[in-house]
């Protein structure tokens, strides 16, 4: 999901929930998964994700309308981390901590990105893509182990002193490292590879596909 905006202090929209409910009842999807972002206001929708302050206000919050939904639901969500162009100062704890804590409050769990953890990281930091990756690693390695539920890939455009998580590309190979690290830590999850625009021949997408399928069996080998 992209509409709810789990941490928006307006709250949920009754209509939405209701809508969710009614679709996973007739499709009884494996998962479900929203983001950690706020969207709505009060008389209006900003149609995009957009961070969240990591402060214990926002914390408690966001637990309480991932609460609401999932009773909403009869079911565990996952709960993803965004990409992010701006930040807070009133940020308190880090992002690893905050959703650690989100997960032990709600019982809900974690749907991890990494694209957007190496695109945070470049943006925020400047850095170098091997230098992202580290940042990246060290951010999946501050998360307690059996939080991750799904991992999603996906590549990024570089503009002008900025990157933008657009799905356009291929996975870069930093984001590939970060993978790699992550089912190495968390054990082979599902994964699912974004590509929403700009979309190449299939022959593309299946390679993309099967590199991650081959990352997972070496993986599953090794263990």
């Amino acid at each position: 999901g992209v509409g709810l905006g789990l941490g928006s202090n307006a709250g949920l929209d009754p209509w939405h929930l209701d809508r969710l409910a009614r679709l996973c009842e007739r499709v009884q999807p494996a998962l479900v998964s929203e983001h950690a972002c706020f969207s709505r206001v009060h008389g209006g929708h900003a149609a995009d994700l957009l961070p969240l302050p990591r402060t214990a206000a926002a914390l408690a919050r966001l637990a309480d309308q991932v609460d609401q939904l999932q009773q909403h639901l009869r079911r565990q969500v996952l709960v993803e981390n965004i990409s992010a162009y701006v930040a807070w100062d009133q940020d308190e704890l880090s992002e690893p901590a905050f959703f650690a804590e989100l997960v032990r409050r709600t019982g809900c769990g974690l749907l991890l990105d990494v694209n957007n953890l190496v695109v945070n990281a470049r943006n925020a930091q400047g850095c170098s893509p091997d230098e992202a990756a580290a940042v990246a690693m060290a951010w999946v390695d501050h998360l307690p182990a059996g939080l991750v539920g799904e991992i999603h890939l996906a590549g990024y455009t570089e503009q002008p002193g900025l990157l933008i998580d657009d799905h356009a590309t291929r996975v870069r190979h930093e984001v590939w490292r970060v993978y790699e690290h992550a089912l190495a830590r968390f054990g082979p999850v599902p994964s699912l590879l974004e590509w929403d625009t700009d979309l190449p021949a299939l022959d593309v997408l299946l390679d993309e596909a099967e590199q991650a399928r081959r990352t997972l069996v070496d993986l599953e080998d090794c263990v």
